[in-house]
């Protein structure tokens, strides 16, 4: 017999390969969180149970998402994608809007649903916008990461830990910058289950 894929939604990976101590804490003692490669093992649809939210925001696109969340390891939504089209109107007017209001906008997954970022942290909205601009993608630093739910893979692939492709970490001279596919992060938030919680996070020493 052969094997079938289950449909059922499986636990989010959330071991880690390196020796960081804890998440979203000073005990931290450096980033990116590095997950294992099972993480993106395949599932029920590509590497997630299920196809993505079917009413994404920033009028992401539902194939697009689909395809690049759950169906792909290394190609990206086309540079601008964020800041073209129904995304121009509709994502800037989000970020208009929370900057006017001097707020953060916090990120969710298109799959699950779970925080991924919030931005902007420690710079403005106008930073932020720029450094995104420039390189064509949404860009966050390691303080707008939400460390409960996602990884980095060692090539340096960004993941959710339920299996959702992001985009990658491409650092720079000040840092890591996680270049992050919008259509990735256009999820509506769901009612959160408790967070993992540390002690149950086996930091696996890299051999």
């Amino acid at each position: 017999m052969g094997c079938t894929q289950s449909n059922e939604e499986q636990p989010p990976v959330v071991e880690t390969l390196n020796n960081n101590k804890g998440t979203n804490s000073s005990t931290v003692s450096s980033y990116p969180l590095v997950g294992p490669e099972k993480i993106m093992s395949r599932k029920g649809h590509g590497t997630y149970s299920k196809p993505v939210q079917g009413n994404l925001r920033y009028g992401c696109d539902f194939k697009t998402a689909d395809r690049i969340c759950n169906y792909n390891r290394h190609f990206a939504e086309r540079a601008g994608y964020f800041t073209s089209g129904r995304c121009k109107t509709e994502f800037l007017d989000a970020v208009k809007k929370a900057k006017k209001n001097k707020e953060q906008i916090t990120f969710y997954d298109s799959n699950t649903g779970k925080p991924l970022f919030t931005a902007p942290v420690g710079r403005t909205w106008d930073a932020w916008l720029k450094e995104s601009k420039e390189h064509g993608w949404p860009s966050f630093r390691d303080a707008e990461v939400n460390w409960d739910y996602m990884r980095c893979l060692k090539n340096g692939e960004s993941v959710s830990v339920n299996g959702t492709h992001l985009g990658h970490n491409l650092p720079d001279g000040t840092g890591n910058r996680y270049c992050i596919n919008l259509v990735s992060i256009a999820g509506n938030p769901v009612a959160e289950e408790k967070p993992p919680e540390q002690a149950k996070i086996t930091a696996v020493q890299q051999q």
